[in-house]
C-alpha cells in the first residue's frame, strides 16, 4: 500500500459518509453508524486502486457543472412532461449510437450518468468511448447530438473541445 493510504482513505471515507448524510436524510445513530461503516468499507475497497474511473477526478470543477446539470435536468423534465400531456403523445423514440472524444474514463462515466440523469434519455450501453443512448425523441437527445453535454465535460477535465 502507498504512503498516502492514510490520507486518502480518510479522505474517501469523509466524502462517502457526507454523500451517505446528505441522500438518506436519517440521522438517528444506527442510520449514521451503518452509514459510516459502509463509507469505510467501500473507501477501503477504492483507496489506492489506480485503475477507477475517479481517479485524478477533477472534484472542484464538478461543482461549476452541477448548475449547468441541474439547469439541464430541469428544462428537460418540463419537456418531457410537456410530451407526456399532449394528448396525440408526440414521441419518436430513437436509439443513438455517440462515439465521445473524451479520453479519461472518468468523464466519459460522467457522460453516460449524465445522459441518464437528464430526462427523456438514458445510457443503454458504453463500450470504450461509444455510447448507445435511448432518446424518446429528437429535442431529448439534442444535447448529446450537438456535443454540448461533452464540451462541457471535457472543460471539467481540460480534454479541449470535446466532440464537435
Amino acid at each position: 500500500m502507498k504512503s498516502s493510504f492514510p490520507k486518502q482513505f480518510i479522505a474517501n471515507t469523509l466524502a462517502l459518509f457526507s454523500v451517505w448524510l446528505i441522500l438518506s436524510g436519517r440521522y438517528d445513530v444506527s442510520h449514521v453508524v451503518l452509514g459510516f461503516l459502509v463509507s469505510c468499507g467501500v473507501a477501503w475497497l477504492n483507496t489506492g486502486y489506480s485503475h477507477s474511473p475517479f481517479h485524478d477526478f477533477p472534484w472542484g470543477r464538478l461543482v461549476l457543472y452541477g448548475p449547468w446539470l441541474l439547469l439541464r435536468i430541469v428544462e428537460s423534465s418540463l419537456h418531457v412532461t410537456k410530451l407526456i400531456l399532449n394528448p396525440a403523445l408526440p414521441i419518436e423514440p430513437k436509439l443513438l449510437t455517440y462515439r465521445s472524444h473524451l479520453k479519461h474514463q472518468g468523464a466519459i462515466v460522467l457522460l453516460g450518468n449524465s445522459i441518464t440523469l437528464t430526462p427523456g434519455t438514458i445510457t443503454v450501453e458504453v463500450e470504450g468511448n461509444q455510447l448507445m443512448v435511448h432518446a424518446i425523441d429528437k429535442a431529448s437527445g439534442e444535447d448529446l447530438t450537438s456535443g454540448r453535454m461533452e464540451q462541457k465535460i471535457a472543460g471539467m477535465f481540460q480534454e479541449g473541445k470535446g466532440h464537435e
